[in-house]
């Protein structure tokens, strides 16, 4: 392979491959429900932890959103809660599984406000 060839294949492979994504774990029983918020508004996506109340020790975690489009192809972003430092239900946003056969008439997937 002559070397001008094989430095323009590197540099394809370099600008066309997917940098590592970071993501900010936080406890949301340390924040209050507006700085969880404020928080997944910013960064559009974080990784929420917090205790279990049905099983004693266990640590529950998910990853929530801003929007569908912080989700997977095959998902989309429901509402759902966590609890927090002043709130035992603080609304966000978790990415679900999509089944187009579950939506009336096939329409695309459900639309949900932050």
């Amino acid at each position: 392979m002559r070397p001008t060839h094989f430095a323009i294949t590197t540099i394809a492979t370099m600008l066309l491959a997917e940098p590592a994504l970071a993501i900010s774990r936080y406890n949301s029983t340390a924040l209050t429900c507006d700085q969880v918020r404020q928080r997944v508004l910013n960064e559009g996506a974080v990784i929420l932890r917090y205790p279990s109340t049905r099983v004693k020790g266990m640590t529950l975690y998910d990853r929530y959103v801003t929007r569908n489009a912080m989700c997977d192809p095959h998902e989309y972003a429901e509402r759902a809660f966590v609890p927090t430092r002043d709130a035992a239900r603080c609304p966000v946003l978790s990415c679900q599984d999509f089944d187009p056969d579950m939506r009336p008439f096939g329409f695309g997937k459900p639309v949900v406000r932050f």
